[in-house]
This record gives C-alpha cells, sequence and structure tokens, in this order.
C-alpha cells in the first residue's frame, strides 16, 4: 500500500482532539433524581441508574462491564477506566475494537480527533484517515498499533493464548514503561487484576498483528502464536461459576452481550448451577422490531435462563448521553466504596 502524500489537508482534518468524559468532575445525581420523576428514556436512564446502584450495594455481587461500539473513542473511554479503578467493575468483556483500536492505540499517544463537518470519505482515504460518524482516526497511527501488537506477539511464547491471557500481556507491557498516556483501561485492569475479554479478538487492530506475526512464523517455518476462543469461553464461565451473583452493565450489544450471558448455560452444561445474572441494564439503539435488538432484550434472554428479569432494563439511547449520567451517578452516590476487589485474574494465576 502506498503512502498517503504529505500535505497540509491531513493536518487540517485532525486538529480537534476528542477528549474524554471525567466522572469525578460534575455530579449527576440531581439530573438522575428529576429523570426519576420524568417518562420516556429519561425514567428508564434514571431506573438503570437505580440498578447499577443496587448491584453495586449488594456486597455478593460481581459487576461486569459488557462493551460494545465505539463509545470509547467518542469521549467516553475514561469513564470505563475509573469505573475500574473505583471498584464498580471486577470484569470486562468487550469487542476487540474497544480494547485494541481505541484503547490501547491511546495508549500508544494516539489520538481520536473530531470531524469538523462533512467530507468526502474519499477524501479521507486519499490523506489516510479512517472515520467512525464523526471522529477521525489516524490510519498510519493504526497502523503502528498493528506492528506493537506483532512485537508483542513476537516476544512471547509460540502457543494458543485466551484474548483475557493475551490482553493481560499487554496491560503487562504497558505497565513496563512503554505506555505513552498512563491509565488506559488495558493496563488498569492489569493493575487491579481485572480480567479483560474480547470474544472476537481478532476482530480488530489486534488480528492484523496477529495474521502477520503468523505468517512470518510460518515462512520460517517456526511456531506461532494463536488466540484460543473456547479457552475464552471456558475462563469466564470459571468466572460467572465463582462469582455467584453477578451484575450486568452493557454498552451496546452484539457478540460481547451473547458472550457474558450465555455463561449461565455454559455452567449448566459443565454440571454447574449457576444463577441467572441477577442484575442487568442494556444501553443501546438497536430495534427490535428486525428480531435482533443486537441480541434480544433482557427479557427474552430469560426465557434462555441468562438474566433474571426483577431488577434488568433497557435503555434506548445513543450511549454516549447517557453512559457519563449512570456512572457519575454512581460515582457520587459511592455504593461502591468498601466493595471488596475480587481480582478475578487470580482465577488464573495473574
Amino acid at each position: 500500500m502506498n503512502a498517503p502524500v504529505p500535505n497540509n489537508q491531513k493536518a487540517e482534518l485532525l486538529q480537534k482532539v476528542v477528549e474524554h468524559v471525567d466522572i469525578a468532575s460534575y455530579d449527576a445525581r440531581p439530573i438522575i433524581d428529576s429523570m426519576r420523576k420524568m417518562s420516556f428514556s429519561s425514567r428508564d436512564t434514571a431506573r438503570a441508574a437505580d440498578i447499577f446502584n443496587m448491584a453495586l450495594a449488594d456486597k455478593g455481587c460481581s459487576t461486569w462491564l459488557i462493551l460494545a461500539g465505539s463509545t470509547s473513542a467518542g469521549g467516553c473511554m475514561h469513564v470505563y477506566r475509573d469505573m475500574v479503578k473505583n471498584g464498580m467493575i471486577d470484569a470486562v468483556v468487550a469487542t476487540g475494537a474497544s480494547i485494541v483500536d481505541m484503547d490501547f492505540f491511546e495508549a500508544l499517544g494516539f489520538k481520536h480527533y473530531q470531524a469538523a463537518g462533512p467530507v468526502d470519505d474519499n477524501v479521507l482515504r486519499d490523506n489516510y484517515i479512517d472515520r467512525i460518524y464523526d471522529t477521525y482516526i489516524d490510519e498510519e497511527e493504526l497502523q503502528a498499533c498493528d506492528h506493537t501488537i506483532l512485537e508483542i506477539c513476537n516476544k512471547l511464547e509460540p502457543r494458543g493464548y485466551s484474548s483475557r491471557e493475551f490482553i493481560w500481556e499487554m496491560g503487562k507491557w504497558l505497565a513496563e514503561g512503554n505506555a505513552k498516556k498512563e491509565g488506559s483501561l488495558i493496563q488498569t485492569c492489569y493493575e487491579e487484576g481485572v480480567p479483560i475479554f474480547c470474544p472476537a479478538f481478532v476482530d480488530s487492530s489486534a488480528g492484523f498483528g496477529l495474521v502477520k506475526h503468523q505468517k512470518e512464523k510460518i515462512a520460517e517455518k517456526k511456531p506461532y502464536l494463536m488466540i484460543d476462543a473456547v479457552a475464552d469461553f471456558r475462563e469466564l464461565t470459571d468466572v460467572k461459576i465463582a462469582a455467584g451473583t453477578t451484575g450486568l452493565f452493557m454498552v451496546g450489544g452484539g457478540v460481547p452481550k451473547n458472550f457474558a450471558q450465555d455463561t449461565v448455560v455454559c455452567a449448566e452444561i459443565l454440571g454447574v448451577e449457576a444463577d441467572m445474572h441477577k442484575y442487568a441494564i442494556q444501553i443501546t439503539v438497536a430495534d427490535v422490531r428486525d428480531g435482533a435488538c443486537s441480541s434480544s432484550t433482557l427479557k427474552e434472554a430469560a426465557s434462555w435462563g441468562k438474566v433474571s428479569t426483577t431488577y434488568e432494563q433497557m435503555v434506548f439511547a445513543e450511549a454516549t448521553t447517557v453512559v457519563p449520567l449512570i456512572a457519575s451517578d454512581a460515582y457520587w452516590r459511592k455504593a461502591w466504596e468498601g466493595r471488596e476487589k475480587p481480582r478475578w485474574n487470580k482465577l488464573f494465576g495473574k
């Protein structure tokens, strides 16, 4: 692939950096309290906040962050990190893009940028700029992220790794002084013993680095590293069994949502009686009318034995508009204070 011709247009397009929300810098409790007296999505948002706070107040409950979509690139990256840092989240299940293309990408010192206005996508392509709605990413920097993954792969023992184990290695690499930006979600989870699972890990910038690693090792007739998706399922089910009572904070849906919910069924298949997820909120814009709703509503999930309907709430809203409110409300109500951090990575000797 030919490199783009240097010009000022790219610099002009990549001027305005996305700034991430700090949930401690404002108190959303009055807004949530007001929403509780309203209707429509406002009341749904308030009930979701109440359920999340109930999960945090339940000392026997392990809370999981389920993350899909591009909210990390859109300004919520520090929200998720601070939820982990403050003991609101004990495990993370996410898309590879959220973890690698966004969080790890910024840990390497790169940025996401706001689009100033409509631009022809062919012009963006000519300038090696990738677009997520109204957010820009420098493709050359993203390829540097790919190559960093390749470097990490080449340093590790050539064998099968769950995504959790590989991401733990990424966090370790960052913590060893390689992070250009401190306090990424990956590094924070590494330091707090919080496992991150990406059930479709190769559908991300990591996938390119892994493919290049394998191709080079095959050419050299040497063994190579691989990602073991079955190990992912087994390990997250181990977390569910060890946790007992669980609560899900879901942003988006898709594979991460199904993966987390399916641990209840998997435990049953293994002969272990596991409780359905007791608390569950999902924030999504998916429409139920197409039969999907990003993999079913929470009430529908109850028919599969995955989620209890006692404390569940769907919030049909674009996540960057409500996640900072729910997270800030939880931060300031402080139900998380005094929670013992289970550090589930200890189950795997980490």
